[in-house]
Formats: structure tokens, C-alpha cells, sequence
């Protein structure tokens, strides 16, 4: 039987940087990640105290009518799920959002209809026709002078409250 040449050993540079054992190597690997993962964290702890969310819009908004707003007749405002009408006794707010699933209500000549499941209301919010549970919701409306009014979204008042106009 033959014996196998011994490996010869290759000359090494003193330049050559020494060889890293494998465990050392997983040691450094694992503390990199370590402080890799803790620079994220921080940074996303520095943007905690900036909200991620939108402020959602104030539920007062102001809005002027038309001077040739008719009485009686709805007036659309825009952007918002409320009516404004101006008759004989003052100038009030409607919900425009029906009372039986949400849904927005139209304007049409006998009051609102809801598109979604057909009930219909009032000119004043009152129900006409179901499935709506309720009329439509009155909102808190307060005058500024010269034709221009604040509504409240988020303040219910009783049905037949009115703003001098």
C-alpha cells in the first residue's frame, strides 16, 4: 500500500491577514445584527411622538347662502353631508345622512330620497316612506351676520330649532 504524500503547507505571507475561526465569525455576525436591529428600533422611536393619521376635519364648518336662495329651498353644503334651508321663521341645518344605513339622501321636490334603499323624508328630516327608523338628524346652527352661518356636525338639536336669519 502506498502512502499519501503529506499536504505540503503553502508559504504565508506576513502580510496576509490571519484566518478568523468560524465561531468568532458567528460571534461578530450575531453582535452586528444585534446593533443593526437596535438602530432600527431607535428610529422608529423617533418618529413616534409624529402622528401616522390625518386629523379629520372639525365638525364646525362655515358656510354663506345665497342671497338668491329661494325659501324653502335646500341648499347643498359643499363638501358636507348637510342642507340649509332658509324659510319664514329662520335658516336651518339637515343631515343629509339617512338614518338606516348612512347612506347620503338627495333633494328632490317632495323633500330627500335615499338612493340605496328607497325611503324618503320630509323637507323638514320627517319620515315619509321606510325602512328609516328615524328623521333625519337636526344640526346646531348659529348665526355670523350677512348671511353666513356656522354648523355644528357633531351637535343634534331638537327638530323645529332655527337661527334667526
Amino acid at each position: 500500500m502506498s502512502k499519501a504524500a503529506p499536504a505540503e503547507a503553502v508559504e504565508r505571507s506576513r502580510l496576509d491577514p490571519e484566518p478568523i475561526p468560524r465561531r468568532d465569525f458567528l460571534g461578530l455576525a450575531a453582535t452586528w445584527s444585534a446593533l443593526a436591529t437596535l438602530a432600527f428600533a431607535a428610529l422608529g422611536m423617533l418618529r413616534l411622538p409624529k402622528a401616522a393619521v390625518l386629523p379629520s376635519p372639525s365638525k364646525k364648518f362655515r358656510v354663506s347662502l345665497p342671497e338668491s336662495l329661494a325659501p324653502g329651498e335646500p341648499f347643498l353644503a359643499p363638501g358636507r353631508p348637510v342642507v340649509l334651508v332658509r324659510d319664514g321663521l329662520g335658516v336651518y341645518a339637515v343631515s343629509r345622512v339617512c338614518t338606516h344605513l348612512g347612506c347620503i339622501v338627495q333633494p328632490s321636490p317632495a323633500g330627500f330620497d335615499c338612493p340605496c334603499h328607497g325611503s324618503r323624508f320630509a323637507p323638514d328630516g320627517a319620515v315619509l316612506k321606510g325602512p328609516a327608523p328615524k328623521p333625519l338628524q337636526w344640526l346646531a346652527v348659529s348665526s355670523l351676520g350677512a348671511g353666513s352661518y356656522v354648523v355644528d356636525e357633531g351637535a343634534a338639536v331638537p327638530p323645529g330649532t332655527r337661527v334667526k336669519a
